[in-house]
């Protein structure tokens, strides 16, 4: 009985200085464990496994985790690459920019898509000259996605861009152009809306019949306010 005492103590006095280890130090025990499984996971054949890696990476210190995530773009699966290049977004370092041109050329759209949203999150490096050289591509997801994002942003020249991608050959590219060019160009645009209203796609027809008529609802709204306020 006397042993099984003195065990139950010594556990309790070794749980107490583990806690008091990881109350006093921030990078504890736990979290170097954690940390060096995670390092170990980034090799893991399982694309998965590596994704959660990189997940826990995104909470680690910049200077540990940025060249960590740097390497896994050159991971073989493009769903890691894409999550690694949005890990290191998240931490804002300018030096980013440049890996964000790089990966717009990617053999992979969801890793284009990633650099894409990650130039306009940070603002860095965003050459409209750049973004033209997608307008041609092959993806129609990445095309749409360089639609919408230019809604973002005041550029100059993004006019006639947004006025030639609402003619793509792709209907959700075609209406995400008419939404950002109604978004940032709602006067210029209005015959080009009211062109859709004929589009081949039925959906992109409906949509567009609509916001004409929310566009010309809105006069006599604004009369019936007028008159309102003169009672």
């Amino acid at each position: 009985m006397a042993d099984d005492s003195r065990s139950s103590h010594d556990s309790k006095e070794m749980s107490s200085v583990a806690s008091s280890a990881e109350a006093h130090h921030p990078e504890t025990f736990s979290h170097q464990t954690i940390l060096a499984q995670a390092k170990d996971d980034l090799k893991h054949p399982d694309p998965k496994v590596r994704i959660l890696a990189i997940q826990y990476l995104e909470r680690s210190d910049a200077s540990t985790a940025i060249p960590l995530l740097e390497g896994m773009l050159r991971d073989h699966d493009p769903g890691v690459r894409g999550k690694a290049l949005s890990s290191l977004i998240k931490f804002r370092s300018p030096a980013i920019a440049p890996l964000l041109k790089k990966y717009l050329k990617d053999s992979d759209p969801v890793v284009r898509i990633a650099a894409l949203r990650g130039m306009f999150q940070l603002c860095q490096g965003i050459d409209l000259n750049l973004l033209l050289q997608l307008l041609s591509d092959e993806s129609p997801w990445v095309r749409r996605k360089v639609a919408t994002l230019l809604g973002w942003v005041q550029m100059e020249g993004v006019y006639p861009t947004l006025m030639e991608m609402s003619k793509d050959q792709d209907s959700r590219v075609r209406k995400a152009a008419l939404f950002s060019l109604m978004t940032l160009y709602p006067e210029e645009s209005e015959d080009r809306l009211v062109e859709a209203t004929t589009d081949s796609d039925p959906d992109l027809r409906q949509w567009a019949g609509r916001t004409v008529q929310e566009m010309m609802a809105k006069p006599f709204k604004a009369r019936r306010v007028a008159l309102a306020n003169r009672v």
